[in-house]
């Protein structure tokens, strides 16, 4: 008995010191709230961290289970939003390694953890009597209604148990979550898959290969070919922020060929890193799945609590302006071929050269200079302006923090403090973490390290942003395109949804994707409005403001090339609904999206903007599975919703606009409908009209 009691005592005082010397699962302390550790991340600490916080995940489930009184909101729901704190700090570090700092040792523990944390999230989801006590609570309320949000957490909680296979069979279940298990595999394998083909391919250049490229973007590629053990040479990475500039400016025609074919090749390549197998089981899987819950196919369970609600309602829309984008295209190549012609380049114009050609078009046709615009795009004054809007419409101020005061994982990442103008009140903090970097995923995106709520003591949110900019060589300024420009408006949109957040409850801060990105694609607007270009477009040597005459020039050729970067997104989000919607059983990925492509008379010029088998958005997750739609369907809310600002006395600054903007399209979160909220800000529905102008494309006739 003796020995017993040793043996409970040596192991509880074994995970006292596992929970206070392991940083990630340590409550976090600091200002501002507290804030996560990051200057003190060590790998070693990853897997009994997220072993810890599962058991501590799951003994508050059993605490919630073994509750003998009858389920009410305060008894189930209430701790149901409070369990999972210590698991949800994990994941905050876990997150910063696989999006931002990935290497193959954290790749190794992610393949090993990703199965252990699905059969955890089964043991959840899956958990009779829990689901018994919110359903108790869910009918109850249905008869008793609570109060609004209380009701909107009730019934939010209950259809995500439900759509996850709550009330399956104990066969069925078993299936599901063995599915969810293999997955969960099968994307993290697509992502890793993906990285690799980024960091594999790589264009070396010799001096006299450089021909059309920005000094800025020479003196990068030589530091990061000098890094790789290239002195003398200039590397192109394979990732976007370098692709893209360099098909837009590079002379050399074989070496686009070569750049625009590593990059559109990811995933494809028949290699130990090739997708196609993993996408045709994911597919298998996934239909297999959602039949287990009595669904025809995966669109049709993903989509029921969307603002699109099924599948036919995403694909009419899509549909709807597809052959506008096409029609487009065939007139951009047509003027991008006879400058190639009257130039006498003898070429026909390939997918490698539509980028090259459409910048030689812009400058005949509409004099602009994309290059030229750069100078007056610094990433600086950039940041400078999203701090503008945010002051003018949400009333935000941003400080920042003293240098050393908040932890970051990156020596390149900037803080700054958020607090409203009017009352100084604390808000959340702001990271930025601007540049490219080896084991850094591309892209741009937004994320969350704690979110607002007030249920238990008040939250104050902790945003990110996310970039890959070409770093400068020191004392450079960072010059970015008006594309990159605009994307970077579009992620602070994002995190402005999350700051403006006035939400009590957890499960109401989930977005609605095919809402989601309204938010974040209206505050693009804003980046052209006089107040940000007469302030902030400033030349990067002379300080001047950007000329009337070339802001006339950009706003002029606001629809330039949107056939291709129309069909680009829009072939991307067909073939993800036609995928989900087609029969897997011996689906061939690269024949299906080859064919479905003829079907669409998809222009040869060009290609999906994200190939089938680097689709991270769809495969590695599911997050957009079925939902790549959703960027077109918030587009239509947010050309209507810009119309709208247009028509304003104050234009796009107009007080009351803005205010309610804030209180109906940002601050309530998901603790309203999506389309009630819509109609509460604009007094009805959005209408494609708006949309299909805003793309100087024919308005469909009634």
């Amino acid at each position: 008995m003796v020995t017993v009691l040793i043996s409970c005592n040596q192991t509880k005082e074994k995970e006292e010191k596992m929970q206070t010397q392991n940083v990630l699962l340590q409550e976090w302390t600091g200002p501002y709230g507290g804030v996560p550790a990051f200057d003190k991340m060590n790998i070693d600490d990853i897997k009994p961290a997220l072993e810890k916080g599962m058991e501590e995940n799951l003994q508050e489930i059993d605490d919630i289970t073994s509750n003998v009184e009858t389920p009410t909101f305060e008894n189930t729901i209430v701790p149901l939003e409070k369990a999972g704190e210590t698991l949800d700090r994990v994941f905050s570090y876990y997150g910063i390694w696989s999006s931002n700092t990935s290497s193959a040792e954290f790749r190794k523990i992610q393949g090993e953890m990703a199965p252990i944390l699905s059969e955890f999230n089964s043991k959840i989801s899956q958990n009779k009597a829990l689901f018994k006590r919110i359903k108790t609570v869910y009918d109850n309320s249905l008869k008793t209604p609570l109060e609004d949000d209380q009701q909107r957490v009730v019934q939010l909680t209950y259809e995500g148990f439900a759509m996850n296979g709550a009330e399956l069979d104990d066969e069925k279940k078993a299936r599901y979550a063995e599915i969810n298990k293999e997955l969960s595999t099968l994307y993290t394998n697509f992502s890793n898959n993906i990285l690799a083909d980024e960091e594999n391919y790589v264009v070396y250049l010799t001096k006299d290969q450089l021909g059309g490229l920005s000094e800025g973007m020479i003196k990068s590629m030589a530091k990061i070919a000098s890094d790789k053990g290239q002195e003398g040479k200039y590397a192109v990475p394979n990732t976007r922020s370098y692709m893209d500039p360099f098909l837009t400016y590079s002379t050399e025609r074989e070496l686009r060929k070569q750049v625009w074919t590593n990059y559109y090749s990811r995933g494809d390549n028949g290699d130990e890193f090739d997708n196609n197998e993993n996408i045709a089981k994911i597919l298998k899987l996934r239909k297999e799945r959602v039949g287990l819950l009595g669904y025809d196919n995966f669109g049709d369970w993903r989509l029921q609590n969307r603002m699109a609600k099924t599948p036919e309602n995403a694909m009419n829309l899509m549909n709807a302006v597809w052959p506008a984008a096409i029609a487009r295209v065939h007139e951009e190549v047509k003027d991008m071929q006879n400058v190639a012609n009257a130039a006498g380049d003898n070429i026909t114009i390939e997918p490698w050269d539509y980028r090259f050609y459409a910048e030689k078009v812009r400058k005949q046709k509409y004099d602009l200079d994309s290059d030229e615009v750069k100078q007056y795009l610094q990433l600086d004054k950039l940041t400078q302006a999203l701090f503008f809007v945010a002051g003018e419409l949400f009333d935000y101020n941003f400080t920042p923090v003293a240098e050393g005061s908040v932890p970051v994982f990156q020596e390149d990442v900037k803080v700054w403090e958020v607090t409203d103008k009017s009352t100084n009140k604390h808000i959340g903090l702001w990271y930025l973490d601007p540049f490219a970097r080896p084991g850094k995923r591309s892209g741009a995106w937004a994320t969350t390290y704690r979110s607002h709520t007030t249920f238990d003591g008040k939250k104050t949110v902790l945003a990110s942003n996310n970039s890959n900019f070409v770093k400068p060589a020191p004392g450079e300024a960072l010059l970015v395109s008006w594309d990159d420009a605009t994307t970077f408006l579009h992620e602070f949109g994002h995190a402005l949804h999350f700051f403006s957040s006035n939400v009590k409850y957890p499960t109401l801060n989930s977005g609605v994707r095919d809402y989601t990105e309204f938010q974040s694609q209206v505050l693009e607007r804003w980046l052209s409005t006089d107040k940000v270009i007469n302030q902030f477009l400033v030349h990067y040597k002379t300080g001047e403001v950007i000329p009337q005459k070339l802001v006339e020039k950009i706003k002029k050729a606001s629809t330039f090339n949107q056939g291709f970067s129309t069909t680009e997104y829009l072939a991307s989000a067909i073939m993800d609904m036609k995928f989900h919607m087609a029969d897997p059983s011996n689906i061939d990925v690269d024949a299906f999206e080859k064919e479905t492509l003829n079907e669409l008379n998809m222009p040869k010029e060009l290609v999906m903007r994200h190939r089938t088998p680097h689709f991270g958005h769809v495969f590695s997750g599911e997050g957009y599975a079925t939902a790549y739609y959703g960027y077109m369907w918030a587009d239509v809310l947010t050309a209507d919703a810009a119309e709208a600002f247009a028509e304003a006395p104050g234009g796009f600054y107009d007080k009351e606009l803005a205010a309610k903007m804030v209180q109906y399209l940002f601050a309530p979160r998901n603790s309203m409908d999506p389309a009630e909220a819509y109609r509460k800000f604009r007094g009805r529905d959005a209408k494609i009209d708006a949309l299909m102008r805003d793309r100087g494309f024919p308005v469909p006739s009634k």
